[in-house]
């Protein structure tokens, strides 16, 4: 009987045990079913900012794309607009190229010609620099530049005018060169020099400066009653003169005509420089005699500026600006001949 008992209740427990282990397992179901459905919306959250993240994105650079596209419209039709102009300055350019090469294709029809009448007009220029200015270097420049424009035809007529501007090129090298330059230079400090100078009549300034500076000097080493004497000894000396009277007195010229001598002065100088430039040696020495003449008529010869002056004028005087200058009438005549001959040729 007992034993059925226990047979009965362990049936019993049997049931529950099953129950319960399935009632577990459905839990832990659950649970998994939970949390497996919280991940997944977790990743749906997620997977939906995203997106809208990238809208967002997507939105911006299709604004700036639009932007984009906008500023490329706009340029295009800058560069269209340009294309135009371009086009109608090209079409400007080639007219221009068209009308030049018609102008070179006459100009090298007329190329002999037109290099003739050059050298001529180049002849004409150092004929001038020549004869009016005495301009040795202008006239040589003006004949090489002649012979430079001769030297692309290669023809023999050009060749024998290239032979006489070559001997007219040598007469102009082997004449004697006068430094003008620096003669007008020394005329400019000699006329700064006369403007200084002390006229004469002012009694000899040169020598009271120096005698006083030799009084002064020699007043420097005495004692206070020697400084007291020494002025009274010189009065008494100065109260007899002694002057040379085989020369005539200077003259005494008021300051009116002070002035007008230093202006008639400045104006010899400016006619000196002058015959300089014109090479007219008998002019020049004659200015500068009459400005030797007056300095030691009129001003004081002692003084350092004159003898400053005296020297300058020695140094000029010793110049000869005497030059005779060709008048290039071979070459003149060859071209002449030149042009006679293109002119029976057409």
């Amino acid at each position: 009987m007992a034993e059925e008992i226990k047979m009965e209740i362990s049936e019993r427990r049997k049931p529950s045990l099953f129950s319960n282990t399935a009632l577990i397992l459905v839990v832990i179901a659950l649970f998994t079913l939970a949390w497996q459905w919280v991940s997944t919306r977790q990743r749906f959250n997620e997977v939906e900012k995203s997106l809208s993240q990238k809208l967002e994105t997507y939105q911006a650079l299709n604004q700036q794309s639009l932007a984009l596209a906008k500023q490329a419209e706009e340029r295009s039709t800058l560069a269209n607009a340009r294309t135009v102009l371009l086009e109608q300055k090209l079409g400007e350019s080639r007219d221009q190229q068209e009308v030049l090469q018609t102008l070179y294709d006459q100009l090298a029809e007329n190329r002999e010609a037109t290099a003739v009448a050059e050298v001529e007009q180049l002849l004409t220029i150092a004929n001038q620099q020549l004869q009016l200015v005495g301009n040795v270097k202008s006239a040589l420049l003006a004949l090489q530049a002649a012979d430079k424009r001769l030297e692309p035809l290669n023809l023999p007529r050009a060749n024998q005018l290239r032979e006489t501007l070559a001997l007219e090129i040598k007469n102009l090298r082997t004449l004697p060169q006068v430094d003008v330059v620096s003669m007008s230079a020394q005329l400019e400090s000699l006329a700064n020099l006369c403007a200084s100078l002390p006229l004469i009549s002012e009694r000899q300034p040169t020598l009271n400066a120096k005698a006083a500076l030799q009084s002064s000097s020699k007043t420097a080493h005495l004692n206070a009653l020697q400084k007291v004497a020494y002025p009274i000894w010189d009065d008494i000396k100065n109260l007899v003169t002694i002057e040379r009277i085989d020369k005539p007195e200077p003259p005494l010229l008021s300051a009116d005509h002070a002035f007008y001598l230093r202006e008639n002065l400045k104006l010899r100088l400016l006619t000196t420089r002058i015959a300089l430039l014109q090479h007219d040696e008998a002019s020049y020495k004659a200015d500068l005699a009459t400005i030797t003449a007056w300095i030691n008529q009129y001003f004081d010869a002692k003084h350092p500026n004159a003898i400053q002056a005296f020297n300058i004028l020695k140094k000029l005087s010793g110049n000869n600006i005497s030059i005779e200058l060709p008048q290039l009438t071979e070459s003149i005549s060859a071209v002449n001949r030149y042009k006679l001959s293109l002119e029976q040729s057409d």
